[in-house]
């Protein structure tokens, strides 16, 4: 699902057209770091069953709680705000559609996926996986058109020192991290 962000595909096409496959290794990495905490926060859920704002408010006093919400709040309006943006420039590109009316598409378009929330969890996620894999097929055929060099592609999951230390590189990884 990550796939459909906007901001995924911006540093990916930003990094791909200037450096080839070279910045592989850095969506490798953050790719498998995402799982890593994502791994954590199941187990967590699994053994405690809770989840992490659960856990957190159990463990820490009350000025601590305080902090992380309005932090974690604030994280998540500066999220929502750059897909609704990201949504609304893609609308606006793929069919001219102006932006006001982009994020008011966009704005009905969350309204739609939480009233089908309201109609079952299940429901929700059959939604959802329809998704990737009309994602998954796009992808499939877009790569076979593209016929990538296998051989470019497996040396760039190889981590360079270069990414470190050219400028440009290190700003567009510090991109694709933000992204994942």
């Amino acid at each position: 699902v990550g796939s459909m962000d906007p901001g995924n595909w911006a540093t990916g096409i930003a990094g791909g057209s200037a450096f080839g496959y070279t910045l592989l290794s850095v969506v490798l990495l953050s790719s498998l770091m995402a799982m890593l905490l994502q791994s954590l926060a199941a187990k967590l859920g699994i053994v405690t069953g809770l989840d992490l704002a659960q856990a957190c408010r159990a463990q820490y006093s009350a000025p601590t709680r305080v902090a992380l919400w309005i932090l974690c709040e604030i994280a998540i309006a500066a999220c929502d705000l750059a897909e609704v943006i990201g949504t609304a420039i893609a609308l606006q590109l793929l069919f001219g559609i102006p932006l006001v009316m982009s994020v008011c598409l966009t704005a009905f378009d969350v309204l739609l996926i939480l009233m089908l929330h309201q109609r079952g969890f299940r429901q929700l996620e059959a939604f959802v996986v329809a998704l990737m894999v009309i994602i998954t097929g796009c992808f499939a055929v877009e790569l076979f058109l593209s016929r990538p060099d296998l051989a470019a592609v497996a040396k760039g999951f190889v981590p360079m020192a270069e990414v470190a230390s050219n400028p440009a590189m290190l700003y567009l990884a510090i991109g694709i991290l933000g992204a994942t």
